[in-house]
């Protein structure tokens, strides 16, 4: 009888929420060669191919597509077995959230606060996009996630946690200038993952006759680390446009301005979670401290 060895099982689990390799060895603290280790030793292990590499990722095997639904189960049932073991009390145990990289900059230092304050507290805390924290939540992988858009499906319940503005930020040296369309494209764009995605909704709505789209704008610099975006704009050398827990998470804000535009745009946040009967004490608090961090993003 196999014993499937549940370290390469995470991995693939973990893998097929990413869609990629690098990003799910990342996430583990995982090198790719070790990634990619895990997922060869659990196909030697099923005797399958578990996935079928494509440009420029891979796609499941009838094989994997099991696998992957076998795993996700047996990560909600965990977490179900091991929430009616532990203490009913607020402070004990372990809770999991995954929101995006700028929420989550945001969201540790209660974390680590909470901690102080409860020994036996212990949080994970994981940047995803909203896919993954779908698909995560819903396997149980974590408590609690925070979206923008409110997921329909039977097994997840929604609780509206706020509007987040998104921020076209600039150089210091720009607080109070008018700002022109021609003036950002003579600085140029420090472009993100989500970048393509906040510039159609904050540029489109306030420079409608100029903006033609991301694939129109000059872009200065691109990075996919979230506390990284804010720094050239912080020396004078571009702008970007980020929601206001990165900003705001930013160790050198007063280096920043935020541009006044005459239409504001906003993301709104939801805190999703598996649709129970009663949530648990820590659950409960986890979702007070989201609702705490929420009400900061203002100036």
């Amino acid at each position: 009888m196999v014993e499937l060895n549940s370290h390469w099982l995470r991995s693939f689990t973990v893998l097929c929420e990413e869609g990629h390799f690098t990003r799910a060895a990342e996430r583990l603290n995982m090198t790719q060669p070790g990634m990619s280790q895990h997922i060869a030793k659990l196909e030697q292990q099923l005797g399958r191919s578990l996935i079928e590499r494509d440009t420029p990722g891979f796609v499941l095997t009838d094989a994997g597509e099991k696998t992957l639904a076998m795993a996700r189960a047996r990560w909600r049932e965990e977490r179900e077995f091991l929430d009616s073991l532990e203490d009913e009390g607020e402070d004990r145990g372990v809770i999991s959230v995954a929101c995006s990289g700028s929420f989550a900059m945001l969201l540790y230092p209660s974390l680590i606060a909470w901690m102080a304050e409860a020994p036996e507290i212990s949080s994970r805390l994981t940047a995803a996009p909203e896919e993954s924290i779908v698909s995560g939540v819903l396997a149980g992988t974590y408590d609690v996630g925070i979206v923008g858009d409110v997921p329909r499906h039977p097994r997840l319940t929604s609780e509206h946690l706020g509007a987040e503005p998104l921020d076209l930020i600039l150089p210091l040296e720009w607080e109070g200038r008018p700002l022109e369309f021609e003036d950002l494209q003579a600085l140029g764009l420090v472009q993100h993952p989500d970048g393509a995605l906040y510039a159609d909704a904050v540029l489109g709505a306030n420079f409608a006759s100029e903006y033609r789209g991301t694939e129109s704008l000059r872009v200065r610099s691109f990075v996919n680390q979230i506390s990284q975006i804010p720094a050239p704009v912080a020396q004078g050398l571009a702008y970007s446009i980020l929601p206001r827990s990165g900003v705001l998470a930013f160790p050198q804000r007063e280096k920043l301005s935020i541009a006044s535009l005459p239409q504001s745009s906003v993301l709104q946040l939801h805190v999703i979670t598996l649709k129970r009967k009663t949530r648990s004490p820590r659950v409960e608090k986890l979702a007070r401290l989201i609702r705490e961090e929420v009400g900061k993003l203002t100036f």
